[in-house]
């Protein structure tokens, strides 16, 4: 980001988008709006448009900084599929969004407070929407990576409310804000993608 240009580039984005984009085809509806929640730089948004025209991307940011950014990379790829974004904070209750298929949350709820994940899956729940998060997540209690242990360590130094949060944590929220178990994706870089749907989607699907 400089002066006169207000789009940021997050390093990370380039090397993680395309595997992603890989999971996102196979889990997401073929159609219909996809919601995501701190979007960042909005370098994600743009790619997943761009690669899934038939979907509609509605990104977000609590930062006018980071909203900036992501309106700033739409704006230079033009596509008819990205909507300008909106102020949503994920722990604060009701979100402006009203409408949503899926909810999209990349490398989130370990660089923000409990709260926030709570938010994120009391809202996505409130859409009636499919929840899809990536990032690092302990199993069983434990890492799943020395990498993933230090830059938990990190986290909780700089701030700590933060942290690789459990992936059995997570599920339970989700169960009782009526989803099903999720659906565990392994990523690259110890990563993971975790697909929460809806029961009633869940059950309509497994039959």
């Amino acid at each position: 980001m400089t002066e006169t240009d207000p789009r940021r580039f997050a390093p990370a984005a380039a090397r993680n988008r395309d595997p992603i984009l890989a999971a996102l085809r196979r889990c997401l509806p073929d159609a219909g709006m996809v919601l995501e929640v701190a979007s960042g730089s909005g370098e994600h948004a743009v790619h997943f448009a761009a690669a899934m025209p038939a979907l509609a991307f509605q990104p977000s940011d609590a930062d006018p900084e980071a909203r900036a950014s992501i309106d700033a990379w739409a704006a230079e790829a033009r596509l008819p599929n990205i909507r300008p974004a909106i102020a949503l904070d994920a722990a604060v209750l009701p979100w402006p969004a009203t409408a949503a298929d899926a909810v999209l949350c990349i490398n989130m709820i370990h660089i923000a407070p409990w709260a926030a994940c709570e938010g994120l899956v009391r809202g996505a729940a409130a859409l009636d929407a499919m929840l899809v998060l990536y990032g690092p997540f302990r199993r069983g209690g434990a890492h799943t990576a020395p990498s993933n242990e230090a830059f938990d360590a990190d986290l909780r130094a700089r701030d700590p409310s933060w942290g690789v949060r459990d992936l059995e944590a997570v599920a339970a929220l989700a169960a009782a804000q009526g989803y099903a178990a999720p659906e565990v994706v392994d990523m690259p870089a110890n990563n993971l993608i975790l697909v929460l749907r809806r029961l009633d989607a869940a059950a309509a699907g497994a039959r």
